[in-house]
């Protein structure tokens, strides 16, 4: 049976963190006498969504030295022989698969919300960055460091930011954002723009206004949805 996801992201937090110590920090730890450093736990937030878009800071795009190989990603980040394509893969079937040797996955069932489409097969499912890569550096990430678009690209801490979708809807949303851009299955474009401004939220990631826009526009027919999210940096 697959684990559930917090553990998961127990020990990518772990990774993550260690990515990102600092070196004298590093040091001071490896000593016997040292004590172990404190971090403030992480902070969640909690807002209707239409207060948390209203609270995403609005600013003009630049994809200005964008490659996708700039994030790291489908890492095993817990060393379980499963990568965190295969990680979203065993969470999200609607009917578990059989897990073999290097976590290969056979049989299972997965609904692509997207198109709202069944699948049985794992190889005809994408794993999708419900924000996708380039948005992300586009509103910021292009000032983290390599650890934090790792972390980001590799994010099992929150389930909204990456979900297995039909390739054919993937790859049709590519890297666009709400504005050219809604899911074909019309029932499900309340929850993507929730879960859009959600993922957003959790990174600190800016809107441009077109985007902000379009998803006013989306929640004008959606309930005021209550959104908690923890926040990732």
């Amino acid at each position: 049976m697959p684990r559930s996801r917090a553990v998961r992201s127990a020990a990518a937090l772990v990774s993550v963190l260690a990515a990102l110590v600092s070196p004298a920090a590093a040091q001071a730890a490896s000593s016997p006498a040292a004590a172990p450093p404190r971090r403030a736990p992480a902070e969640t937030v909690v807002l209707p969504v239409r207060d948390a878009l209203a609270a995403l800071p609005v600013q003009a795009e630049d994809r200005t030295g964008y490659t996708r190989d700039k994030y790291r990603h489908w890492i095993d980040a817990d060393r379980d022989g499963c990568s965190t394509r295969q990680e979203v893969l065993l969470e999200e079937a609607v009917t578990a698969p059989e897990q073999g040797a290097r976590c290969r996955l056979t049989g299972g069932v997965w609904h692509s919300p997207y198109d709202d489409t069944r699948f049985e097969v794992a190889r005809a499912l994408d794993i999708d960055h419900l924000v996708p890569l380039a948005e992300s550096w586009d509103s910021g990430a292009s000032a983290w460091s390599p650890a934090e678009r790792q972390a980001y690209a590799n994010d099992l801490g929150d389930p909204r930011a990456l979900i297995a979708v039909s390739a054919a809807s993937n790859r049709s949303k590519a890297d666009q954002d709400p504005a050219t851009w809604q899911p074909p299955a019309a029932g499900y474009r309340c929850t993507y723009a929730t879960d859009w401004i959600a993922v957003k939220t959790r990174w600190r990631l800016t809107v441009d206004t077109a985007e902000r826009s379009a998803l006013a526009a989306v929640l004008d027919g959606c309930p005021d949805t209550p959104v908690e999210v923890t926040l990732a940096r």
